[in-house]
């Protein structure tokens, strides 16, 4: 995977790193004032009107939805690519739930910074159904 440090690639390593540990206010501060996350795009069971989580308070109870109920998540990125400020990582976020129910959610998931590094947008391609027929338990 291409390693070459880049404000975006930056930024998605940091909300990476956060998320493995767990760090929601870590992750929050991250993301510019009127930042947004869409996670997956579209309407889903996060997001049933599908306009995204935009803004310090809308993104912390993305987390309280999506990152806190889970035991742990991995991010099994084969490569990315960074273009002007975005950045795009292409693989699997691999989530393992209570009782160990582990699901991989294969995709691109991108990154958006602004001039200060800070996330501007935060948008993951993957698709619901896909991702639960790789529903599997420990």
């Amino acid at each position: 995977m291409t390693t070459t440090e880049h404000p975006a690639r930056v930024a998605g390593a940091a909300s990476q790193a956060a998320v493995r540990a767990k760090d929601k206010d870590a992750w929050v501060a991250l993301f510019a004032a009127d930042g947004i996350v869409e996670d997956p795009i579209g309407p889903s069971f996060f997001d049933p009107e599908g306009v995204g989580h935009r803004g310090a308070e809308a993104i912390a109870a993305f987390w309280d939805k999506a990152i806190a109920p889970t035991e742990s998540i991995e991010f099994l990125f084969d490569d990315s690519f960074a273009c002007g400020r975005e950045v795009a990582f292409t693989g699997r976020i691999r989530t393992t739930m209570g009782g160990g129910h582990i699901v991989d959610a294969e995709g691109v998931f991108t990154y958006k910074v602004d001039e200060d590094g800070k996330i501007l947008a935060l948008r993951a391609f993957w698709e619901t159904d896909r991702a639960m027929a790789t529903l599997k338990s420990r």
